[in-house]
Formats: C-alpha cells, sequence, structure tokens
C-alpha cells in the first residue's frame, strides 16, 4: 500500500502502470474512456534536477521539450482526463510548453506549482500556466486565504479540486468544503484506511442531507477542458 492508500506494486516502467490501471477498468467491466477516465500526479519536481527530468526508473532523461512530448503522447494514447504538476514548480517556461500543447483538451492541475497561494496563483494564471489549481487548506494556512484562491480560480475559469495531504488524519473537513465551495471534485486518496475512508463517509452523509439537490456533475464538472482528440497541428512542439 502507498502512503496515500492506493496500491503501490513494482512496476518496470512508469507505462506499465497506466496500462495495469486499464487492465483493472477492462476486468471490473467497465470501458476506459467512457465509463472511467484516468488522472494522474505526475510530482515532476521530485525528479527535477539540474534543468532535466530524471526517470531511473525508466532509465531515461529528458529536456523540458522532450519530458512535455512525453506527457502528450500518453495523453494521445490513453484516455487521461487529468494531469497534477506534469511540469516541475521551478520550469514555468516547461509549463508554458505543456499548457499551449494540450489546450483545453485535458485538465492541468497545479500543486506544487501554486502551492494554495493566491499571489502565485495570479502569476501563473497572467503567464497562462495550467488550467486548474489544487487546493490545500493546511498547506497555505489560513481559510481567508483558501477562499480567495479559490474566487481567483472560478473568475479565470480554471478548475479546483480540493485536497487532501500526504499523512492525513481523520478530519474531515475537506469533504465539506469541496461540496460548500462547489469546487465539483475532491481528492482524497484511495479507499484504504480510516484516514481516507472517513472523507468518503462524510460525503455520503451531505448527500443524504441534501436529498434531491445534490447532483453528481461526471464529466460536467470539467467545464474548463474539452476532452477531444488533437490534431497534428497541437499535438507537437515546434522548435
Amino acid at each position: 500500500m502507498g502512503d496515500e492508500g492506493g496500491f503501490a506494486p513494482e512496476m518496470d516502467s512508469n507505462e506499465q502502470a497506466i496500462e495495469a490501471v486499464l487492465e483493472a477498468i477492462i476486468q471490473a467491466g467497465y470501458t476506459p474512456g467512457v465509463d472511467v477516465y484516468l488522472g494522474l500526479d505526475v510530482a515532476s519536481s521530485e525528479f527535477f534536477h539540474d534543468g532535466q527530468y530524471c526517470l531511473e526508473g525508466d532509465g531515461r532523461t529528458y529536456t523540458s521539450e522532450q519530458f512535455a512530448q512525453l506527457i502528450l503522447d500518453w495523453i494521445e494514447r490513453y484516455p487521461i482526463l487529468t494531469i497534477e504538476d506534469a511540469m516541475a514548480e521551478d520550469d514555468w517556461d516547461g509549463w508554458e510548453l505543456i499548457t499551449r500543447a494540450t489546450g483545453d483538451r485535458i485538465q492541468l492541475t497545479g500543486d506544487d506549482l501554486f502551492v494554495t497561494n493566491p499571489g502565485i496563483f495570479e502569476k501563473g494564471i497572467d503567464r497562462k500556466l495550467a488550467n486548474s489549481i489544487l487546493i490545500k487548506v493546511n498547506q497555505i494556512g489560513t481559510l481567508t486565504e483558501t477562499f480567495e484562491a479559490i474566487r481567483i480560480a472560478k473568475a479565470a475559469n480554471y478548475g479546483v479540486t480540493i485536497s487532501h495531504r500526504s499523512g492525513e488524519t481523520e478530519d474531515t473537513t475537506i469533504a465539506d468544503l469541496a461540496v460548500a465551495t462547489g469546487a465539483g471534485q475532491i481528492k482524497t486518496g484511495s479507499l484504504c484506511r480510516s484516514e481516507r475512508v472517513s472523507k468518503y463517509n462524510r460525503l455520503m452523509v451531505i448527500e443524504e442531507e441534501l436529498g434531491t439537490s445534490a447532483l453528481f456533475a461526471g464529466l460536467n464538472g470539467f467545464p474548463h477542458c474539452k476532452r477531444r482528440r488533437s490534431t497534428s497541428k497541437d499535438s507537437t512542439f515546434s522548435g
């Protein structure tokens, strides 16, 4: 088990993990890209060193342009709907590159990039980086700044995901926050262990309390991105 409650088996490559999840979806009786889409947390800052992306498990090192192209290739070949931290937090040029390339086809979420900080977030919006923000209350430290970051996101037509942290507790506040702010998305780990399950249990209680006014948005919860097949023009990088 991984730190956030998901399975963490040994894999020969990053792409093998994607294939394993797709196989699980099919064996569960669902259709990838119809019933279930994929979301990746690349956490690129963890392996960005000296201006290069070093994937030790794959035995490869990439420049910003090469790594962005790798991510784009995955988007073309797999039913990926959302990617978090596709590029490193300090690689703003790389973020500009991949944001231009993907356009509004998928959700590009900034976590390490924006760190729930309204000031940093506004600078990122000005440079048109990503199209979504991950919101962590105890990352920025106050509800006031949290609400301001959400307000900025909605004004700029950016997606909002209310998120847990690693080393979570059983506190369920983020479940209420996700519903109360109309964020539309919550990230709180897999269905394993009480610190993860407690959030899902709270969401079910909220659904009961809301009754018929509780709605599941599905793909309509991603108005800032339109999943579509790209043309050759927008699926490659120019020198």
